[in-house]
C-alpha cells in the first residue's frame, strides 16, 4: 500500500526561512515516518502565485495535493497542518481532507501547534529554549498573527499562562487581540526597559521582517521605541525550534495511532 506524508503550511516566499523553518519541519516528521513519501502544500495561494511568478517554482494547494495522491495510486495519507491555531487557515485544510477522505483507504489530520491545554504548556518549555539571557527589567513580546476567527482567543490564553506561570515573556497579535498598544501599557506598568521581540509564527516572514522588526512608524519595535524602550528584533521563526517541530510530530504520531485504534 503506497503511502504518503502531506505536510501543510502557510508558505512563505523568502527561501532561507522556508529552509530553516518549513524545510526542517517537513525533515524531522520525514525522519519520524520514513515509510511514508514527502509531499508538500501551501495554503496561501498569494505566496504560491508569486513563488511560481517570480521564481517558476510551483507549490500545490491542498487540493491540488490530495488529487495527485489520488491519481498517483496512495491509499494511506497522513497530513500534518504547520498552523499554529485552528484558525481559517486549518480550516482551510480541514475542509479538503474531509472532503478526500472518501478517496483513500485512511486520510489522517494532525492538530496544528495549539490543540490541547497541554500543547500551551509545551509550547511554553519550547519558547525556554530558545529566550535571549534576560536581564532586570527586560522582557519578550512574541507577535501572534491573529485572526478575525473565534480561535483568535488562543493568542490571549497563551498570554494569561505566561503571566500566571511567571514566563517572562508577552504575547499580542498583528489582526487581532490583544493588541500591541495593550501589552505595552502592561510592559509600562511593570517598569519594562529592554524587550526583546519574537514572532509567534512559524517562519520569520513579512510581518516578522516588516510589521515586527522594520524601522517604519508603526512596527512593533518603533512603538515600542517610542514608549521609551529599547526593542531589538530576533527574526526567528518557530520551526527553527526542534522542540516546536517535535509537537508537530507528537500531533501526527496522535493522530495516526487513534485512527488505527478505531480501525481496530
Amino acid at each position: 500500500m503506497k503511502k504518503a506524508l502531506l505536510v501543510i503550511s502557510f508558505g512563505t516566499s523568502y527561501p532561507e526561512t522556508r529552509k530553516n523553518n518549513i524545510e526542517a519541519c517537513e525533515q524531522q516528521l520525514a525522519s519520524v515516518f520514513p515509510d511514508r513519501e514527502l509531499f508538500r502544500a501551501f495554503t496561501s495561494g498569494m505566496i504560491i502565485r508569486k513563488l511560481r511568478e517570480r521564481d517558476g517554482i510551483h507549490i500545490d494547494t491542498p487540493h491540488d495535493a490530495l488529487t495527485r495522491l489520488y491519481h498517483a495510486g496512495y491509499h494511506d495519507i497522513a497530513v500534518q497542518c504547520l498552523h499554529i491555531i485552528k484558525g481559517d487557515e486549518y480550516e482551510k485544510v480541514l475542509h479538503e481532507v474531509e472532503r478526500f477522505r472518501p478517496q483513500f483507504q485512511r486520510l489522517v489530520l494532525g492538530a496544528p501547534l495549539l490543540n490541547h491545554f497541554e500543547d500551551y504548556l509545551q509550547l511554553m518549555r519550547a519558547l525556554h529554549h530558545q529566550l535571549p539571557r534576560l536581564g532586570d527589567k527586560e522582557c519578550v513580546v512574541f507577535m501572534g498573527h491573529g485572526t478575525t476567527h473565534p480561535a483568535f482567543s488562543a493568542y490571549a490564553c497563551l498570554d494569561h499562562l505566561m503571566t500566571h506561570y511567571h514566563f517572562p515573556a508577552r504575547v499580542g497579535a498583528v489582526e487581532s487581540y490583544p493588541e500591541i498598544a495593550l501589552i505595552i501599557k502592561g510592559l509600562k506598568a511593570e517598569g519594562i526597559r529592554k524587550v526583546h521581540l519574537m514572532p509567534l509564527m512559524l517562519v520569520a516572514g513579512d510581518h516578522a521582517i516588516n510589521d515586527m522588526a522594520s524601522d517604519e512608524s508603526d512596527s512593533w519595535k518603533s512603538q515600542l521605541e517610542k514608549a521609551g524602550m529599547t526593542a531589538i528584533p530576533w527574526l526567528q521563526g518557530l520551526g527553527e525550534n526542534p522542540m516546536i517541530r517535535q509537537m508537530f510530530v507528537a500531533h501526527l504520531t496522535d493522530a495516526i495511532n487513534e485512527n488505527s485504534r478505531e480501525d481496530a
